[in-house]
């Protein structure tokens, strides 16, 4: 069974307070819920589960066990009032656990507050390093080299291609995969955003989350959307923001800055399951994307750092495809490639207006590993991307 990186900081912090475990349908967060004590320690209460809901509005919870685990209580409208009343009452006596496929933080505001009774974990899909059990670093600041590398290429070409959901990544045949992908838009919609969210028009929802990998790398144009789905910009912005909450797509703002004539709205999207993306570049980035995202999440989460994901977009088309912000400052820049290729102009160009302290080239096909200064105050390390997604978390 995978182990999954957050767990021993979750342990410890149930020790403290509630844990939110938030993150995409059907990417660990029950297994993993589940696999943080005995079962005969914990009660396992799901909101979608009729038998279950009726207990939980009853308030008829088994006094007996060390741990209460609440999934997809979120669902239930005075969710935040019902649950700050039970951590009020049994937090000197209960773990508890609150797991969602929904962005719990955001559908936590209003109401009583559960500010200050609770950590916020993000489970991302499945990263490379987790998948070969590597160990990771948490910085850029070194990288280190593991043996059996036939063994990481052959799973980053199984990650690419399978994605990083749990199932369909460890499933034994390409049909199960295949079969999973195809269902998983169709729940996600009719169930999740049904249950969360006021649509009418679940049909159109339903194209533009299947039209969502044709978007994947390039500005995202709401306008070019609202023509080829004939719905209002206002809809088509709200729809893409549900989307978010319910962790289907995620978008990354360009950087700005003043030394610069940079593009100041134009996001990017990406997928939290890129194997949906056809095209064999755009779902190389939307991976790194998503590998990226984890580490920025993984330094809030667990250290309390503010980390950001961004591009970088000039008006005159000098572009390097991600920038990690770390405290509000540029602190890696990253270029990646289908094929490894010298290294960009634009990475240059980019480097000559922001001291960042590391910088990377990362191409899917290609083996060469090798550092260069020229023409940069940074040096920037240009290697394959099995090499780079190994040392993230």
């Amino acid at each position: 069974m995978l182990k999954r990186r957050i767990f021993s900081y979750i342990s410890k912090d149930l020790e403290k307070k509630m844990v939110f475990i938030a993150g995409p349908r059907q990417c660990g967060k029950t297994t993993l819920a589940r696999s943080l004590s005995p079962k005969e320690s914990q009660e396992y209460y799901n909101w979608d589960f009729g038998e279950n809901r009726k207990k939980l509005l009853q308030y008829i919870l088994n006094p007996d066990v060390l741990i209460w685990i609440f999934d997809e209580i979120h669902k239930y409208k005075s969710w935040k009032n019902w649950l700050k009343g039970v951590y009020d009452k049994f937090h000197d006596q209960k773990k508890i656990l609150v797991t969602g496929s929904a962005k719990l933080d955001l559908y936590s505001r209003g109401g009583d507050s559960l500010q200050g009774r609770y950590f916020l974990y993000r489970l991302h899909p499945v990263t490379l390093s987790e998948l070969v059990g590597n160990e990771f670093s948490e910085d850029f600041s070194w990288f280190q080299d593991f043996s059996h590398t036939q063994k990481i290429q052959e799973a980053l070409v199984q990650l690419l291609q399978r994605g990083g959901f749990p199932e369909p990544l460890l499933a034994t045949s390409q049909r199960d995969t295949d079969r999973w992908r195809m269902n998983y838009s169709s729940r996600l919609i009719q169930e999740d955003i049904r249950d969360l969210e006021n649509v009418s028009d679940l049909g159109k929802m339903e194209l533009l989350y299947e039209h969502c990998p044709e978007l994947v790398g390039s500005p995202l144009s709401i306008n070019n959307l609202r023509t080829h789905l004939e719905v209002a910009h206002k809809t088509l912005e709200r729809w893409i923001t549900i989307f978010e909450k319910t962790y289907s797509v995620f978008r990354i703002p360009p950087l700005e800055g003043k030394v610069i004539k940079a593009i100041k709205k134009e996001q990017k999207l990406y997928l939290w399951d890129w194997s949906r993306v056809t095209d064999e570049g755009a779902r190389f980035e939307n991976c790194i994307a998503v590998h990226l995202l984890r580490w920025c999440h993984f330094m809030e989460d667990i250290y309390g750092k503010k980390a950001e994901l961004r591009y970088f977009r000039t008006r005159m088309g000098h572009e390097v495809d991600f920038v990690v912000m770390l405290n509000h400052k540029p602190y890696a820049a990253i270029e990646v490639k289908l094929k490894q290729k010298p290294i960009d102009k634009n990475m240059f160009y980019f480097l000559e207006r922001f001291k960042v302290p590391y910088a990377f080239q990362v191409s899917l096909h290609g083996e060469d590993n090798y550092i260069t200064q020229k023409e940069a105050k940074t040096a920037i390390h240009s290697m394959p991307g099995w090499r780079f997604l190994q040392n993230l978390p």
